[in-house]
């Protein structure tokens, strides 16, 4: 099974909202080989968050190499037909480059108010927009009646270029994600897990595929981690402490973070290689001046490690 490391984030992490900042970033990303670029997605918020589906088309035209995808693209506040189209035209264009990577979104009610839904029909929502995606890309003349969608001998145009059709990861450690990835996904991406948990999950995805009769590829499991790498512990910890997501706290975050040597982020690495996980999106933790810094570390210490 091939590891791959991808690089992530939420917002905009850069000095300042120069879009000159992102271009830097892309080109060092493609020139130092990292394997993909992930956004993700907030639609209200009042920091500065690109529009994933719009960035990555930018970041698609300036790029040969590097995939992309979305870490996770919020699924119950948007079409699946006009997704599914937006999708299937960014691999088409960019020579089957594109990573879908689904979830529920936030759980702020306002949000999937202001997008035009209610936050309680969020899950059965998102199971239909994936069979509708699926179907779209894979089918013409689709016709699918569902609760919240309905589609009479629908066609799209271009259809994706991936052999398989982009792959529909998705994310969540919740019992529901669990299912839900068992059920529909094409793979497994989560983030904010530890090694131990991400086992757990894995080998609950894989019994419950098999009762779902779903084949997920036993390379088609990842997991999101924040990074700092620095001299000692105690060094990138410090750097990495306000730019934390503080959202579990149950656990330090310091189980599925990697902050110190990159001798720490090889062994955490490893441990999720361990537990089943071969793809990876690691999250700088760090000041916007120092973006580049962890770039050029992760490339050196981290990348040749993995990516043969």
């Amino acid at each position: 099974m091939s590891v791959k490391i991808g690089i992530g984030f939420g917002g905009w992490p850069f000095p300042s909202a120069d879009p000159e900042h992102l271009w830097e970033y892309t080109d060092l990303c493609e020139e130092y080989g990292v394997d993909s670029l992930w956004l993700s997605d907030r639609i209200v918020s009042e920091a500065l968050n690109m529009e994933p589906m719009i960035a990555l088309s930018f970041i698609a035209a300036r790029t040969t190499n590097l995939k992309f995808g979305t870490n996770v693209l919020a699924l119950p506040l948007r079409n699946p037909t006009v997704l599914a189209k937006e999708v299937a035209t960014l691999d088409f264009l960019s020579g089957g480059r594109s990573l879908p990577a689904v979830g529920l979104g936030t759980g702020e009610a306002s949000e999937y108010e202001a997008c035009g839904t209610l936050k309680r029909q969020r899950g059965g929502r998102t199971d239909e927009a994936i069979e509708v995606m699926k179907l779209l890309w894979s089918r013409d003349n689709v016709t699918y009646h569902g609760r919240y969608f309905t589609l009479n001998d629908v066609t799209i145009q271009p259809k994706p270029v991936q052999k398989e059709l982009p792959p529909v990861w998705i994310g969540g450690r919740s019992e529901f994600a669990i299912r839900r990835t068992a059920r529909l996904g094409d793979g497994w991406l989560v983030s904010q897990a530890t090694p131990e948990e991400v086992a757990d999950g894995v080998s609950q995805i894989k019994t419950l595929a098999a009762e779902f009769e779903n084949e997920i590829e036993d390379d088609h499991y990842g997991a999101l981690f924040s990074y700092c790498i620095a001299d000692s512990y105690e060094e990138a910890r410090k750097i990495a402490e306000p730019y934390m997501l503080r959202r579990r706290t149950d656990i330090d975050y310091d189980g599925f973070s990697a902050f110190g040597t990159a001798d720490r982020m090889r062994d955490l690495i490893d441990s999720y290689i361990d537990a089943g996980a071969t793809k990876f999106v690691a999250r700088p933790a760090c000041p916007p001046e120092m973006m580049g810094q962890q770039l050029d570390a992760l490339s050196a210490e981290v990348l040749p490690i993995y990516h043969n």
